[in-house]
């Protein structure tokens, strides 16, 4: 069991399955409500509604499904043009357009407007070795891209309207997430390992100057589609590589939550990192968008197995999973939000409270948007439902 998003306007728990399976529970009584036991035919990765009825799942069988919740028995509709396990839905309200992505390294369009029983129109967006997570801000503004060799890559002022074809995107420059303490430092940033660019403009290395160009330096603010190339900072981790296994946004756009573990399995972190917004610092060295705020080490158990963390609806708290359960963690002791409690330099996030209830690692876990509820799941395929009380 993977992940179950909720839906945010009426009360239905979705969980996508290793087992080909979509299951359906009203998250108020726990009853079951129906199995869609051959959703794919393979591994179900991730569930993402579109409106109140819509909704669209995607698999390690390389498509995505399109669902009716007043019509169970048959898809909408199915639609191929990945070529490897696909982990992540995304949706843009302003175009209505839906987003994937995929371990082929795409990031695909598809315009839901125009479905019919063979699929929907599309179109290849973006492309990036070593993909791992993808998401879009909470007003679309910006994509995020995590890779399993650490870096983070932003795409600023997104136009989905637009294909970024090899080349066709200003660059700007590689470079390493800073902590409080780093930003009145000179443009002393380190450059992201040696391992290769995730972008195909250099597979052989770092991100050149030579990519930079006038118009690629945020003067005030980015060109539509500027890419950003960051390795965030990880505590502990400066000399050793790191994957990003799992990739959350704030529910106000004010930071992002990554899960990393060593390149060892031997040591996990859960990272906040707060949007830095405004111009650059020094004209011909943009500021890093991102700063590390908050961080807490994580207990090294099912390695090799991704866990997905989450926000709460207010941002004020993150889920997060931990052993055979999850941890429920603050900004500070009394759950204040980010803004007002902004450390000077990253700080620990602190445990409000934890909850056990499986056998088994969990691997997922998921605030209800609409009720104080949280559910969680495990590598059993065990979902708890918990009404925490403080």
């Amino acid at each position: 069991l993977f992940c179950f998003p909720l839906q945010p306007c009426r009360s239905v728990l979705t969980v996508a399955c290793e087992q080909t399976e979509v299951l359906l529970f009203d998250p108020i009584s726990s009853k079951h409500i129906k199995t869609l036991s051959e959703a794919h035919e393979d591994c179900v990765n991730n569930i993402r509604f579109l409106d109140n009825r819509l909704f669209a799942t995607c698999s390690d069988d390389t498509t995505i499904a399109l669902w009716d919740l007043r019509k169970l028995n048959t898809k909408v509709c199915t639609l191929h043009g990945h070529t490897s396990w696909v982990k992540n839905i995304e949706y843009d309200t302003n175009t209505r357009l839906l987003v994937t992505s995929g371990f082929d390294g795409n990031v695909i369009i598809w315009d839901t407007n125009r479905c019919t029983e063979d699929g929907c129109p599309h179109k290849k967006f973006f492309h990036t070795r070593f993909l791992m997570r993808m998401r879009l801000t909470p007003d679309c503004s910006k994509m995020l891209i995590s890779t399993s060799s650490g870096y983070l890559l932003i795409l600023h002022d997104l136009d989905l309207n637009k294909s970024l074809e090899v080349g066709s995107y200003p660059i700007l420059r590689a470079r390493r997430t800073t902590s409080s303490s780093d930003i009145t430092s000179s443009s002393g940033s380190s450059g992201p390992r040696a391992v290769g660019s995730p972008c195909h403009q250099n597979d052989s290395g770092p991100l050149s100057d030579k990519h930079m160009s006038r118009s690629s330096q945020r003067e005030g603010g980015s060109p539509r589609n500027s890419l950003e190339v960051l390795t965030p900072e990880v505590p502990g981790e400066r000399d050793r590589g790191n994957c990003i296994t799992s990739l959350q946004l704030h529910p106000k756009g004010w930071a992002t939550l990554l899960r990393c573990s060593s390149n060892t399995d031997d040591q996990e972190w859960t990272c906040v990192y707060e949007f830095q917004e405004g111009a650059p610092v020094r004209p011909v060295s943009p500021r890093c968008s991102l700063r590390l705020t908050h961080c807490i080490e994580e207990a090294n158990v099912g390695r090799g197995y991704i866990k997905e963390l989450c926000f709460s609806p207010d941002g004020r708290m993150i889920s997060s999973p931990h052993g055979f359960g999850i941890r429920l963690l603050g900004f500070d002791a009394h759950c204040s939000e980010l803004v007002d409690c902004l450390p000077k330099e990253a700080s620990p996030l602190k445990e409000i409270r934890s909850l056990y209830s499986h056998n088994d690692v969990v691997l997922t876990t998921k605030f209800s948007p609409t009720h104080c509820q949280i559910a969680s799941g495990c590598l059993s395929g065990r979902v708890s439902l918990y009404q925490p009380k403080f």
